[in-house]
């Protein structure tokens, strides 16, 4: 087996070129789900993984849903084997603010051993891992060892809001021993992580509605009640001065991790001067009672994303705005429910709002938080396979983001293990400016996946 991981890895290596300038042709197309206008993008980008995949000799139709079109790809082995499900997305988050970008977003750039382009990391690059790795077994004149199933989404950064649909109308598509998910980063350069646990979300807009039109400040200031000063003193009640959270029930439901889970996440590699150097902050904010790293990965926290309202144009127009409005997410720990939150939250803002105003509190995204077994057979696979491929043993961590698609399999597919095995690094500065991928880390995961292959294929 050893010599047969060895064999493909040579090719790897020989084949690095082509399979960066393949990454980088997907990278081209801006296949922003958020974006109406990028729809053909997305459909080029469904298609073009497709044609990779039939290259390889799979077989992969695009399926649509009613919203952007699902990637279905199957690869037959010759032996019989077991199955793995490969899931990944090639939709990407909107570029904004461009004019914080070094170079353009969807004009890939090599510097420094890091692509930069939007989708390098999330998830493009870790996503091709798995097409690339299928190709090398085939490059190598070796039998691919197990059964592979793709599912590639479209719609991954706007919630999966189709998915759950699409995959009740065709169930089969899941039918596997394991789902193998990279969507997230390691623990720090050079260091493998299996993620164990993911937080979850909910997603809210909260629209103040106050006069029926925009008034004149001067003529009508201090009898009307200004809509954008009630939003900033509702959005000033969601927290407290420690920064805990104050919507009634909020914290009801938490799952305290123990002693020995803390210790474990508080020995990940980190270092704090670093992170705030990187980030250009001076202080951390959060629950001052707890390590950084279990404020980012083990705690519930409440953001605001967005506020808008009034005039922010050049020079002055003194008016009182007739409406304003903000965004909040609220990422959730395991035993937290994000319907129960959306409504405990909907609950408090309608009870804090000030008289005068109108208040719409409106969901938009949601899944729940997301605990998996790291005892199993396939789970243990994974970390041999990363120690292969990486040089080094893999850490357990949770991550602080969500996958929805990874609470949505454990429904639909039961107890069946997910693997989730991040290949990115923390600083990859995905959903912001200058996103990147690390190079070595991409043929490290195309590494890992061929590993995966051969070591799942073992009786």
């Amino acid at each position: 087996m050893a010599e047969k991981i060895d064999e493909v890895f040579k090719v790897i290596d020989e084949q690095r070129d082509g399979y960066l300038h393949e990454l980088l042709e997907l990278l081209r197309l801006p296949s922003v789900s958020a974006n109406p206008t990028c729809r053909k993008y997305i459909e080029n980008a469904a298609e073009r993984l497709c044609k990779a995949l039939k290259a390889r000799g799979a077989g992969c139709e695009v399926l649509e849903t009613e919203g952007h079109p699902v990637v279905c790809g199957s690869f037959q082995a010759k032996d019989k084997g077991p199955t793995l499900l490969i899931y990944g997305h090639y939709d990407v988050q909107p570029p904004d603010p461009l004019e914080e970008w070094q170079s353009d977003p969807f004009d890939p750039v090599i510097k420094d051993g890091y692509v930069y382009a939007r989708g390098a990391s999330d998830d493009k690059g870790q996503l091709f891992c798995y097409v690339a790795a299928l190709d090398a077994i085939n490059r190598a004149g070796l039998q691919v060892p197990v059964n592979l199933r793709f599912l590639f989404e479209g719609e991954e950064e706007i919630g999966s809001p189709n998915l759950r649909k699409f995959l009740l109308h065709r169930h089969e598509l899941l039918e596997s021993d394991a789902v193998v998910i990279s969507d997230g980063s390691q623990a720090a350069p050079g260091v493998p992580a299996i993620t164990y646990g993911l937080r979850g979300l909910a997603y809210l807009q909260i629209d103040v509605e106050g006069p029926k039109r925009d008034l004149h400040s001067g003529v009508y200031g201090g009898i009307v009640v200004n809509p954008l000063q009630a939003l900033v003193d509702i959005l000033s009640h969601l927290k407290d001065e420690n920064d805990r959270v104050m919507i009634e029930g909020f914290y009801d439901d938490v799952l305290v991790p123990d002693e020995t889970e803390r210790a474990m996440i508080r020995s990940l590699p980190f270092d704090e001067e670093q992170l705030k150097e990187y980030l250009g902050i001076s202080v951390f904010g959060g629950e001052k009672e707890f390590h950084p790293l279990e404020r980012r990965l083990l705690r519930p926290t409440l953001d605001v994303n967005g506020i808008w309202g009034g005039y922010s144009g050049p020079g002055a127009k003194t008016v009182i705005p007739s409406r304003a409005g903000a965004k909040i997410s609220m990422r959730l720990v395991p035993n937290q429910r994000y319907k129960k939150i959306t409504d405990l939250t909907g609950q408090y803002i309608r009870k804090v709002t000030p008289p005068g105003v109108r208040v719409k509190v409106t969901p938009m995204e949601g899944t729940d938080p997301v605990l998996v077994n790291t005892k199993s057979r396939e789970v243990q696979i994974a970390a041999r396979a990363l120690e292969i491929a990486f040089g080094r043993p893999p850490v357990f961590m949770r991550e602080g983001g969500s996958i929805p698609v990874v609470s949505l399999f454990s429904e639909l597919m039961g107890s069946k293990p997910i693997l989730l095995l991040g290949f990115g690094r923390p600083d990859d500065g995905i959903h912001g400016p200058n996103e990147r991928f690390n190079l070595d880390d991409f043929f490290k995961g195309i590494k890992t996946a061929v590993a995966l292959f051969f070591l799942m294929a073992e009786r």
